[in-house]
């Protein structure tokens, strides 16, 4: 049987690890956006409506979103980005948060020109897209928030327990720890992207659910039934934005909620074949009347 600890490094090596290959790469260009201090990474593919890809923490474009990008730049202008101290964009004196990191997004589209995108994100990256819309709600069109919570307490208590005790050290020889050596322009401060990542989640944080009412952006919340978030937690989120309601019987919300049975936090990067397809069927949807 696998110890706390022992899970948790595979769990956060595998999540990384395990990404579809794309099958047809598609047209790109690649850059760096000078937003609020940093120069931000990015990546953009195809053609069509934007969308913007958040990675989840410790992770890059490549460890996150090789096949997605493939699949959903078929149709769409895929904008994929490394946030502060991810990948290939080096870290700043400055704390991070998801309101901060919220900002560098929106700071992006404007430098790229772009007056409002599709947000989709992963587990830290959910949360960025969740803030984004209540930061920049101009900015924002719709949401999918994968494996994400809005509150600190959204986690299970084995996964808050779990996180003041994720090191370096846990992580050495990982693929995790390969990835950013290779492609960070500071490869030595590994260690130190742990330790701020950490300190951002360990610290108690509420978006708030007025907030998050109160946003104009529909939102799809994704979640596996093992993924280490709350069912209540998910059933909140969901309220806030969808409601409960017969559907047969009066208008629904254009928010959407998807529970993945047999799924957990990393496995739900695996089950691309079903979530992309679903994803797409929102994003094209139109405002119901």
């Amino acid at each position: 049987m696998k110890t706390p600890a022992l899970a948790l490094t595979t769990t956060l090596a595998l999540t990384t690890l395990l990404s579809p290959i794309v099958s047809a790469q598609q047209e790109s260009t690649t850059g760096y956006a000078p937003v609020n201090g940093l120069k931000m990474y990015y990546e953009i593919h195809g053609s069509g409506d934007p969308v913007v890809l958040l990675h989840g923490s410790f992770s890059t474009i490549t460890r996150h979103w090789t096949g997605w990008i493939g699949e959903l730049s078929k149709t769409r202008k895929v904008i994929a980005i490394e946030m502060q101290g991810h990948g290939r964009t080096a870290d700043i004196k400055r704390d991070f948060s998801y309101e901060n990191l919220a900002d560098d997004v929106t700071a992006l589209l404007d430098y790229l020109k772009i007056p409002s995108a599709d947000l989709i994100g992963y587990s830290m990256g959910g949360g960025v897209a969740m803030q984004c819309a209540i930061r920049h709600p101009e900015k924002v069109r719709k949401v999918v928030s994968i494996s994400a919570v809005f509150r600190h307490d959204g986690w299970v208590k084995e996964a808050l327990d779990m996180i003041p005790h994720i090191t370096a050290a846990m992580l050495k020889g990982s693929p995790v720890e390969t990835e950013y050596k290779k492609l960070s322009p500071t490869p030595d401060e590994f260690p130190n992207l742990v330790k701020r990542v950490v300190a951002m989640d360990v610290k108690p944080y509420d978006f708030g659910a007025d907030k998050l009412k109160a946003t104009k952006a529909p939102m799809f919340f994704i979640h596996g039934d093992a993924d280490g978030v709350r069912l209540e937690h998910v059933s909140e989120m969901f309220r806030l934005k969808g409601d409960e309601v017969f559907g047969d019987m009066r208008p629904r919300s254009e928010s959407r909620l998807a529970i993945l049975p047999d799924t957990t936090h990393r496995t739900l990067m695996e089950r691309m074949s079903v979530i992309v397809p679903m994803v797409n069927a929102f994003l094209d949807a139109k405002p119901r009347k």
